[in-house]
C-alpha cells in the first residue's frame, strides 16, 4: 500500500478511532457478501463510525478525494445491493443503533439507522404501539436498511411498505452535504423527496436519522393455518379471499418443500407434512367481535375454495409458533443444500395458480430444487432455488432458470422485485423492464444526489443500457482517472473472490 492509501485509512481511523477500522482481507472478507450468497465483492477498506457527526466527516474525506462508498446496514439484503468493490469504501452502521425519541401522543419515532427493526416495536410496546412494516429478518435488519430497500414483510398486505411509515429523514449526500427531507406530518410540499429516497438502495446518500410512523397495537388477532392438497388450489384461494372485500394483515403461502424444511428444523411450527401448500392468514382489528365474525368468514372461504382444513391459533404462544416457522423459513431452508438463491418478483393475484405452475416446470427442466414461501396477498414470490455451487455447472443452470422465472413473471404482468431491490442481482433484468431513455431518466435523477455516481456505484440502474452512456464516459474518463491513484492505493486483488 503506498503511502497516500495509508493516509486515507489513518484519516478515516482519526475520524472513528483505529479499532473501528477494518484492512486485514480476513476482516474485510467478512463484508464479501450480503444475505444473497452468489455474489462476492471484497471492500477496500471497512468502517465503523459510531455518530452522525463521523458519518459526515467520513463522506466529507471521502469526497475531497473522490473515493466511492458503500453504504451497509446488517447486510441482511438479498440482492447484493450492499457489496463494495476493492477500489471502494465500506461504511457500515450498525454502530447508529440509538433510538433517539419515542413520541406517543404523535405516534412516531426518531431514530438512527442501525436500529434492529423489531427493537423499535419492543420499545414502543410499552405505550401501546409498533412499528408494523416486518421483515422476515426483522430480528437482524436494520431501519436503515429497510429505508435503503423499501422493505415489506407479512405484514405489510394490510398496513403497507417501509414508505407508508417514513415521515422524515436526516440525509448526508455524497458531498458531505446535509440535509433534510419530509417532515413530522408528511412531505407539506412539492416533490415527495422521502418517497424518492426510501427505496433508492442506497444510491442517494446515508439517511442518518429516520422518523418513522407507529400504529396502535390491534387489541384483537386471529391467526388462521389453512392446508391444502394442490398448489395451484392455494393460489386460487388467495384470490378468493382478497375478492371477498377483507383485507388480512397478512396473508402468506408456503409449498410442500417449504413445509417440510421448517418442520425438520427447530423451527418447527405444526404445519402438516402431507400438504401440497399451506396459507398462514391473520386478521387483526380494534374490536374483537368484528375480527371473529371476519375470521369465521374467511375460513368458510378457504373451505369452500379446496382447504382441507382451517385451525385457528388458540392463544398467542401457537400463533407465535406458526409465525416463527414462517420467518425462520429461509434459515431452514439452508438444511436442503449448500447454497440458497432467494428471488423476487410481483405478479398479479390472479397469476399466482399460473405462475407457480410455470415456475415448478421450469424448476423440472433444469433439474432443480425450487422452494417457494412468499407474501401471498400481495402476489410477492420467493422462489427459492436450493443448490451446491461447487458442482461444476451447476451455477450457471440456476443463473439460467432465474432468467427464465423472472421473464415468466414478466410475462404474467408482474415486475423483477417487490422488497430485496435490484442491486447487483437484478440488473440484467432491467432492460426487460424499461427502455433506454426510462433508464438514462433514472439515471439522471441519481445524479442530482450524487453528480459523480461515488455512492453504492455500479447497482440498480445498467448504466451500459443508457443512451447517454457513451458520452458520459467520455466526458467523465478525466476527472476519474485523476483521482483513480487515490482509489489504487488500498485497491487488492479479489479476482479469485468475484462473480
Amino acid at each position: 500500500m503506498t503511502r497516500d492509501g495509508r493516509s486515507l485509512i489513518a484519516a478515516l481511523a482519526g475520524i472513528v478511532g483505529a479499532r473501528h477500522v477494518r484492512t486485514a482481507l480476513p476482516e474485510r472478507i467478512t463484508y464479501a457478501r450480503d444475505g444473497l450468497p452468489t455474489h462476492r465483492r471484497v471492500p477496500g477498506v471497512v468502517v465503523l463510525p459510531g455518530s452522525r457527526d463521523e458519518v459526515i466527516a467520513i463522506v466529507r474525506l471521502l469526497a475531497a478525494l473522490g473515493v466511492p462508498f458503500v453504504p451497509r446496514g446488517a447486510g441482511t439484503g438479498l440482492s447484493g445491493g450492499a457489496l463494495a468493490d476493492a477500489d471502494a469504501v465500506l461504511v457500515v452502521l450498525t454502530r447508529l443503533n440509538r433510538i433517539l425519541r419515542i413520541d406517543p401522543r404523535n405516534h412516531l419515532a426518531v431514530v438512527e439507522p442501525g436500529v434492529v427493526n423489531v427493537r423499535l416495536s419492543a420499545a414502543a410496546a410499552p405505550d401501546g404501539l409498533l412499528y408494523s412494516p416486518d421483515p422476515s429478518s426483522q430480528t437482524a435488519c436494520t431501519i436503515g436498511g429497510n429505508v435503503a430497500e423499501n422493505a415489506g414483510g407479512p405484514h405489510c398486505l394490510k398496513y403497507g411498505v417501509t414508505a407508508t411509515h417514513v415521515l422524515a429523514l436526516e440525509v448526508v449526500l455524497a458531498d458531505g452535504q446535509v440535509v433534510e427531507l419530509g417532515s413530522l406530518s408528511g412531505e407539506p410540499w412539492g416533490p415527495d423527496l422521502v418517497g424518492l429516497f426510501v427505496g433508492s438502495e442506497g444510491n442517494f446518500g446515508i439517511a442518518t436519522r429516520i422518523t418513522v410512523r407507529l400504529l396502535p397495537i390491534p387489541r384483537a388477532v386471529r391467526t388462521l393455518l389453512a392446508d391444502f392438497a394442490a398448489l395451484r388450489t392455494a393460489g386460487e384461494a388467495v384470490s378468493a379471499v382478497i375478492a371477498s372485500g377483507i383485507v388480512p394483515a397478512a396473508l402468506e403461502m408456503m409449498d410442500q418443500s417449504c413445509i417440510r424444511a421448517v418442520e425438520d428444523s427447530v423451527y418447527a411450527a405444526g404445519y402438516p407434512r402431507d400438504a401440497a401448500a399451506v396459507l398462514l392468514l391473520e386478521l387483526d382489528g380494534a374490536q374483537e367481535s368484528a375480527v371473529a365474525a371476519d375470521a369465521e368468514t374467511i375460513a368458510g372461504i378457504l373451505h369452500a375454495h379446496g382447504a382441507r382444513s382451517v385451525t385457528v391459533a388458540a392463544d398467542a404462544k401457537q400463533r407465535e409458533r406458526l409465525w416463527q416457522g414462517r420467518k425462520k423459513a429461509f434459515g431452514a431452508m439452508g438444511r436442503l443444500s449448500r447454497d440458497l438463491v432467494v428471488q423476487d418478483a410481483v405478479v398479479p393475484r390472479s397469476a399466482l395458480p399460473d405462475v407457480l405452475e410455470t415456475i415448478a416446470r421450469i424448476a423440472g427442466a433444469y433439474g432443480l430444487t425450487v422452494s417457494n414461501v412468499f407474501h401471498a396477498g400481495d402476489g410477492n414470490l420467493h422462489p427459492n432455488i436450493s443448490f451446491d455451487g461447487r458442482v461444476p455447472g451447476l451455477k450457471a443452470r440456476v443463473d439460467e432458470a432465474s432468467g427464465e422465472i423472472m421473464a415468466a413473471c414478466i410475462a404474467a404482468g408482474g415486475t423483477i422485485t417487490g422488497e430485496h431491490g435490484v442491486g447487483l442481482d437484478k440488473l440484467r433484468y432491467m432492460p426487460l423492464l424499461f427502455d433506454g431513455d426510462a433508464l438514462a431518466a433514472m439515471r439522471a435523477v441519481r445524479r442530482v444526489f450524487d453528480p459523480e455516481e461515488r455512492v453504492n456505484p455500479g447497482k440498480v440502474v445498467p448504466v451500459h443500457a443508457c443512451r447517454e452512456w457513451v458520452g458520459s464516459v467520455n466526458a467523465e474518463r478525466g476527472t476519474r482517472n485523476a483521482r483513480a491513484d487515490v482509489r489504487s492505493d488500498f485497491r487488492v486483488p479479489t479476482s479469485a473472490l468475484e462473480t
